[in-house]
């Protein structure tokens, strides 16, 4: 089977879809992998590096599409990036159809059978494939960094000849993936860390990562389907953000985590909540992407509220660290591909739960029921 990797285009886009490593193992498990040139250059790999590693290096993604099966990649494509990609390919990438619908329509109308590696069920069988978790550990590491790094303050306890500099507090609000990677990175870099989330189930990890546990009780719990978190009714959503006023105007550094696939980020620290905290604090809004948790978030920049609050919104941190971020992915696609290939042929079984969990497109149609609610305005 060949599987083609084209060279993302998306702006401040620095991921490769596969990486060398993972190269030499699909060529050593029979595939033929094309690489479009200059593809990792941006991410830390050259092509050289893929050559060494068994793969052929294309001048343009027209070249590496020709006969290709398989076209992996990070991101969602343009229109453009899906010309030459043969009806009947697979298509596997982070294509956020929830985001998008209308980008799902266009995979269904050039039969191309698309999955998308956020999809992929959260079990103990596809652990190796969750790509959104691989991710998301970076994105919580890359915020903890920014925090100290837009503190002006220390965020470990120093004790020095010219006096004691007590640690930083630091509140991150979100305890999934993403929130207990940035709880982790703090307590490492010495800060005192609380954390708070809906679900009280999580509060025991929370716990074991030497932070402290904020209770908060709004009436009902944020347990939703497969561990993750589910929406708040509005009246819980007010009743947390007012509850949160005094934790958000005690921290030094809020680590904001909330996002749900397809709608716009619930809004948790409020510009009253913004305002209660000290000149000089700092936010990190990792849900800037989908509008953001900070009333003040401006998607994309870094900006300083009325009272000397730094608010940072930038988009997509996993590409800021897009060696490791690439590894990561890398080796979630080839789980994914040794799953959905037997004898270097693909065998998609659209009975299987995980292919049936990541398939958004099949056979000229939009199968993900979510999606095609989404473009019809029906049911799932």
């Amino acid at each position: 089977m060949k599987i083609a990797v084209p060279k993302e285009r998306a702006p401040g886009e620095r991921r490769v879809a596969l990486v060398p490593e993972i190269v030499a193992k699909l060529v050593k498990n029979g595939h033929s992998v094309v690489v479009e040139r200059n593809a990792g250059t941006s991410a830390g790999y050259p092509d050289a590096a893929f050559e060494a590693a068994g793969a052929a290096i294309a001048p343009d993604t027209r070249v590496a599409y020709d006969g290709a099966g398989i076209v992996v990649r990070v991101g969602k494509p343009s229109d453009e990036d899906l010309n030459g990609i043969a009806r009947g390919a697979v298509l596997i990438g982070l294509l956020a159809p929830l985001g998008d619908p209308r980008s799902v329509e266009r995979y269904a109308e050039r039969g191309i059978t698309a999955l998308s590696m956020e999809l992929v069920p959260r079990t103990t069988k596809a652990q190796a494939m969750d790509a959104l978790s691989s991710q998301a550990n970076i994105g919580g590491y890359k915020a903890a960094l920014l925090g100290a790094m837009h503190l002006p303050k220390f965020f470990p306890m120093l004790t020095t000849a010219a006096g004691t500099i007590p640690p930083a507090k630091v509140l991150v609000i979100g305890a999934g993936v993403a929130g207990l990677q940035a709880i982790a990175t703090a307590r490492r870099l010495g800060a005192v860390v609380t954390a708070y989330d809906t679900r009280a189930v999580v509060a025991e990890q929370v716990k074991s990562l030497g932070a402290k546990f904020l209770e908060i009780d709004v009436g009902e719990s944020g347990e939703g389907q497969g561990g993750y978190a589910r929406e708040l009714s509005a009246e819980a959503l007010e009743k947390q953000r007012a509850a949160m006023v005094k934790a958000i105007g005690g921290s030094d550094v809020v680590i904001t985590t909330a996002a749900i696939p397809g709608k716009r980020a619930p809004i948790l620290v409020t510009a009253e909540a913004v305002a209660a905290m000290a000149p000089g604090s700092a936010i990190v809004d990792l849900a800037a992407e989908t509008g953001g948790n900070v009333e003040g978030t401006q998607p994309g920049e870094v900006v300083t509220s009325a009272n000397g609050v730094t608010i940072v919104g930038l988009l997509n941190l996993p590409s800021s660290l897009a060696y490791d971020a690439s590894r990561l992915y890398a080796r979630n696609v080839q789980a994914l591909l040794d799953y959905i290939t037997k004898d270097g042929a693909l065998a998609l079984d659209p009975d299987d739960e995980i292919v049936a969990g990541a398939t958004i497109t099949r056979d000229g149609e939009v199968v993900h029921g979510p999606t095609r609610a989404a473009l019809t305005g029906g049911p799932a």
